[in-house]
């Protein structure tokens, strides 16, 4: 199976262009495009909530995925390097055709793969250190770190406003739009909900009841 991958970070973009250019590159060398997928999602999004996550799950080996430039896999070389790696080993190639590259099992596709990953070590070290440079620093500046003192946590929103998202989720409204309306994650929510819904017990049933007709 060939597979061509396709991202762009807004909707804003245009897919189009990398489209023919893959297109392109599939002609030139007899290739068939069995499958397209493309999203529109931050190359700094884990890969496992994209798209591309359930794609690398389901490859296997003798496929192929194309993509334009590598940095359509991610922002960061350290990833980029991780998903080449598991590429690598179940035995799919990788082209990327504006940069020319193609990596198989070759010995040249070895030593660049070798190359990138030293280069990613080095990266991975630098991050690392400036982190701890950084840190080091601030605290020489009398600087607190960590969470101040009482701060306004997601969680302490969501318990602030207990009362009125047990009433929510009483009308019916979804779990969704509650993530929405609090600007939390669904698995922040949940947390929530564990620890601190529902506290009385004439709103036990009710609530509990809808929760399970929201939850998929």
């Amino acid at each position: 199976m060939i597979v061509a991958y396709l991202r762009v970070s807004t909707g804003k973009q245009l897919l189009e262009n990398q489209k023919n250019e893959i297109s392109a590159f599939a002609q030139n060398r007899n290739m068939v495009i069995d499958q397209w997928v493309t999203e529109i999602a931050s190359g700094c999004k884990q890969r496992n909530d994209r798209k591309l996550g359930t794609l690398l799950r389901r490859m296997k080996k003798g496929d192929s995925l194309i993509v334009t430039e590598l940095s359509r896999l991610s922002r960061t070389l350290i990833d980029i390097m991780t998903i080449m790696g598991t590429l690598l080993q179940k035995g799919v190639v990788l082209y990327s055709t504006k940069e020319r590259y193609s990596f198989d099992n070759s010995l040249n596709s070895k030593v660049l793969c070798f190359a990138f990953g030293l280069v990613a070590e080095i990266e991975r070290n630098l991050i690392s250190m400036r982190t701890r440079e950084a840190l080091a620093l601030r605290r020489e500046q009398g600087v607190k770190l960590g969470r101040k003192k009482g701060s306004y946590t997601k969680q302490k929103i969501l318990l602030d406003n207990r009362n009125e998202i047990i009433r929510t989720i009483n009308s019916g409204q979804s779990i969704a739009s509650i993530c929405r309306k609090y600007h939390v994650s669904r698995e922040t929510f949940n947390r929530f909900r564990r620890n601190h819904l529902p506290l009385d017990k004439k709103d036990s049933d009710i609530t509990k009841d809808r929760y399970r007709t929201m939850t998929p």
